[in-house]
């Protein structure tokens, strides 16, 4: 069997260098690959394309990248919480590519089907639509949007096993089942590393020949983007 295990964080985005286009798992806060982030941090790479469904927040998440000014464009959905990337989309420093989420959903998961494009209505009639082929179907207005891929999908499961197979929990479930076969290389932390045939099949959401390295992960704080109370 193919040794996917690695030991660390740095070991596994070793190879990960400047001008490199990641996906990076996650919804807001949840389900984020804190310990990859942190990792990248430390190699301080630069010029990086990021895919996300959003730009973390200030002090954690993506937005400790953009704090360091390590990214040269985002591919995002939503990112209404970091006021440091509104700074650098408005001074021009940042390139930017606003996508509707369902879009962007289809987009990784066509890429990981290897579907080169494929149209769809969102986004009809506004700025999402600039630049872009248009064709009329049953009389109503279709967008043609391309598949994404990267070079490596950086994502975050409950619980995994040393050949790869991944479980996600609650709203973890999110974007990262699909850019793991979106990336061309998969790396997956996970909470808990079982060994290889430990893990129920039955419960598996992702198969093993989608990550190509996997390490327990450690220190998670799991930060809450917006904390709601009520009285």
């Amino acid at each position: 069997m193919i040794q996917k295990t690695v030991k660390s964080a740095e070991e596994a985005v070793a190879d990960i260098s400047d001008g490199a286009k990641l996906m990076m798992g996650g919804f807001g806060l949840c389900g984020i690959p804190e310990n990859c982030i942190q990792a990248l941090l430390k190699k301080e790479v630069q010029a990086l394309t990021i895919i996300s469904n959003n730009a973390g927040v200030d002090n954690f998440g993506i937005g400790l990248f953009l704090k360091k000014r390590m990214v040269k464009k985002m591919i995002s959905s939503y990112v209404g919480e970091n006021a440091e990337f509104e700074r650098q989309l408005l001074s021009g420093e940042i390139e930017v590519d606003l996508v509707p989420q369902g879009t962007l959903a289809e987009r990784i998961r066509a890429g990981g089907a290897g579907i080169p494009a494929f149209y769809t209505p969102a986004g009809v009639g506004t700025e999402v639509a600039f630049g872009k082929e248009t064709r009329t179907f049953d009389g109503k207005q279709f967008l043609l949007e391309t598949g994404l891929t990267a070079d490596f999908a950086l994502i975050k499961a409950w619980k995994g096993d040393t050949a790869g197979n991944l479980i996600f929990k609650g709203t973890a479930m999110n974007f990262n089942p699909i850019m793991a076969t979106a990336g061309k290389i998969t790396i997956a932390e996970v909470e808990e590393l079982v060994p290889a045939g430990g893990l129920n099949p039955n419960e598996i959401h992702t198969p093993g020949i989608f990550v190509q390295r996997i390490f327990q992960g450690k220190g998670y704080e799991k930060r809450i983007e917006n904390r709601t109370v009520s009285f």
